[in-house]
Formats: structure tokens, C-alpha cells, sequence
């Protein structure tokens, strides 16, 4: 993992585009849109395509393009790890001892997913999770619990 850079996202108009490069409309603009989201994105039914619903997987900054996949459980909507920063902490500083097993939400509402933390100096962190997660979003935050203990968190690179 590397370390936390943020992107400013452009708020101008570019290519919707599958995986593979099909281009599938406009968007307008991609600090518009979030790593999940399946509603706004006007791309409707598309012949060839299977009915299931478009989800945002990436937002290539550098190409000013966004990236769909249909289906929910598509393998880019998936991560097993991710890195944070600005890290703030309930006691002042990081949980002791690297590789702590621990929970983490990376989504409001989300039951906590089993994960270990690695601290990189008390303001970042990477975890990694015993699961695959679901759109973990740039931006978001990821908060760390050990039981019921709010442990921190930080924003998520």
C-alpha cells in the first residue's frame, strides 16, 4: 500500500465506460458520482448487456472517465484491503501492537467486518479485511472498534 495522496476529482463531462472500454454515455462530471452507486447514472438498458443494474467501480481521474460494471457483487466492487490517513485516534494514539485483530466499517450501517490493522506512524493505517468489502469509497471514512470500543479511523486513501 502506498501512501495516502488525495485527487481532486474534475467536475467536467466525460465518457461512461464498461471495463473493456465500450463507451455507455456522458457523465457530468466525476465529483459527482461515488465508488457504489447505482442510481443518476442515465445509462438505462443497453442491448448486448444483461438487465442487471450499473454500479460505479472506478473514477479514472487521469482519463476523466467513469467506469461501470453491472451486478452488485462485481469483482471491482470488491476490496480486501485499503490505506487511510488523517487518522484520529479515541485514546491519542494507535491501538498497540501491529496485526491487531479488529472490526472496521468502511460504510454507514455496515456490521463491523473482521479485519488487522496495520499502523504506518499515528496518522495512517492500512487494514487488511477477512472478507471482501463492498465499494470502499476514497474520501469515506473507515472507524476501527475491538468489541463495541470506538477505536478511531481515519479517511479512507
Amino acid at each position: 500500500m502506498g501512501v495516502c495522496q488525495r485527487q481532486t476529482m474534475r467536475d467536467e463531462p466525460g465518457p461512461i465506460e464498461t471495463p473493456e472500454g465500450e463507451r455507455l454515455g456522458t457523465h457530468r462530471g466525476l465529483a459527482f458520482y461515488t465508488l457504489g452507486q447505482r442510481e443518476g447514472l442515465m445509462i438505462g438498458g443497453r442491448s448486448g448487456h444483461h438487465e442487471a443494474p450499473w454500479y460505479v467501480a472506478v473514477k479514472d481521474s487521469a482519463r476523466n472517465t467513469l467506469v461501470v460494471v453491472q451486478g452488485h457483487d462485481h469483482e471491482l466492487l470488491l476490496r480486501r484491503d485499503l490505506s487511510a490517513a488523517d487518522a484520529s485516534w479515541i485514546a491519542g494514539m494507535p491501538p498497540s501492537g501491529n496485526g491487531a485483530a479488529l472490526g472496521a466499517k468502511t460504510r454507514y450501517r455496515q456490521a463491523d467486518s473482521a479485519c488487522t490493522l496495520d499502523v504506518r506512524d499515528p496518522g495512517s493505517f492500512d487494514l487488511t479485511f477477512e472478507a471482501p468489502q463492498w465499494a470502499v469509497t476514497p474520501g469515506q471514512s473507515a472507524v476501527l472498534y475491538r468489541g463495541d470500543e470506538c477505536l478511531g479511523g481515519g479517511v479512507i486513501a
